[in-house]
């Protein structure tokens, strides 16, 4: 692969349904390797045609065709974005994790085999925050939907895993979020960059069990999300923390899978942080895949991607290492086909 293909590959980037089915087709000619539907995608049927595309039109190297990881929110309550006709209305997290986990894993299994049909091969789901009783709807990016599982580790482990072990069941690779954990905070980081430090947590923390206990149960991606940890790492946000990311995720809880952000394009808690750098420290970090709800930044990243590792030995070298592990991940899905 090229340089700008293999940058290509360590993005995700959002379709909305008024960008249409083509709206990536660019992107994807450069060997974008990762998207994301958003904006409230309708129908079955025409989210599969959309996906077919994606497919189709996946960057071929050496005759074999690199297939796309097609992902949604589609985690149940406020977060579904897609519905209509073909997609089951799915309770919120509060309310899954009111069913015996059997039971969980068995609707989930149903949801993803809605998603698997629609050519969805990955879900941002489930959320595996813990979010306090005592916080409860005070903590705005979780809590405030009823997004959490419980209010205890035991309970979010429950319903995380059960959610996990459904997807997988299905053919749809869920995503553990959002690691270490945003259910201490007040501020959405979607939307604020204030509120966001959880100056509790550390690298012992009880809320990291529910994220083991995912990551131990069944093929998973894992959500870095956007908040500080000043306990874990004093001066960078968790996507930009080495400590946060290979420190604590891949060394001490043995994570070898992808990584990827939380929406680092549009979100206002790195706002401040320049949009080529999103992509270099995540990745510098330890991580693996850029998600940007704007599209139009998928140039400025790839761009930044590939001067930063034309001219340093060492983030070439993460560069190739969070390459192949896409590539493996896309290799075990299927979505690596000659011809």
């Amino acid at each position: 692969m090229t340089p700008t293909q293999h940058a290509g590959q360590l993005l995700m980037v959002a379709l909305t349904p008024e960008m249409g089915t083509n709206g990536l087709d660019a992107q994807l000619a450069d060997g974008l390797g990762s998207m994301l539907y958003l904006g409230g995608w309708t129908d079955r049927s025409s989210v599969a045609a959309t996906s077919e595309h994606l497919q189709d039109s996946a960057v071929r190297v050496g005759g074999t065709r690199v297939g796309v990881l097609v992902a949604a929110d589609q985690e149940g309550g406020e977060v579904q974005q897609l519905t209509g006709e073909g997609f089951s209305t799915i309770p919120s997290g509060r309310e899954q994790g009111a069913l015996a986990p059997a039971e969980l894993t068995r609707q989930a299994k149903g949801w993803g085999a809605e998603l698997e049909q629609a050519g969805v091969n990955v879900n941002l789901a489930p959320t595996t925050d813990t979010v306090p009783a005592e916080i409860g709807r005070g903590n705005a990016p979780i809590g405030q939907y009823g997004r959490e599982y419980g209010s205890t580790p035991a309970a979010v482990t429950r319903g995380a895993t059960a959610f996990a072990k459904g997807m997988h069941a299905a053919g749809v690779m869920p995503t553990t979020k959002h690691f270490p954990g945003i259910g201490r905070i007040t501020g959405n980081t979607d939307a604020t960059a204030s509120g966001i430090t959880d100056s509790t947590a550390t690298t012992s923390d009880p809320h990291l069990a529910p994220f083991a206990a995912a990551m131990r149960a069944t093929p998973t991606l894992v959500m870095v999300g956007s908040a500080r940890y000043p306990k874990i790492d004093a001066d960078n946000q968790a996507p930009f923390s080495r400590a946060v990311v290979t420190d604590l995720l891949r060394e001490q809880m043995g994570f070898d899978g992808v990584v990827v952000t939380d929406d680092v394009g549009v979100a206002k808690a790195v706002a401040d942080v320049p949009v080529g750098q999103r992509a270099t420290r995540f990745i510098a970090a330890g991580g693996d895949v850029v998600l940007t709800a704007d599209a139009t930044q998928t140039q400025t990243m790839t761009s930044a991607i590939e001067r930063r590792a034309a001219s340093d030995e060492d983030f070439a070298e993460q560069v190739q290492a969070s390459v192949t592990r896409v590539l493996t991940l896309k290799e075990d899905m299927g979505l690596l086909r000659c011809g």
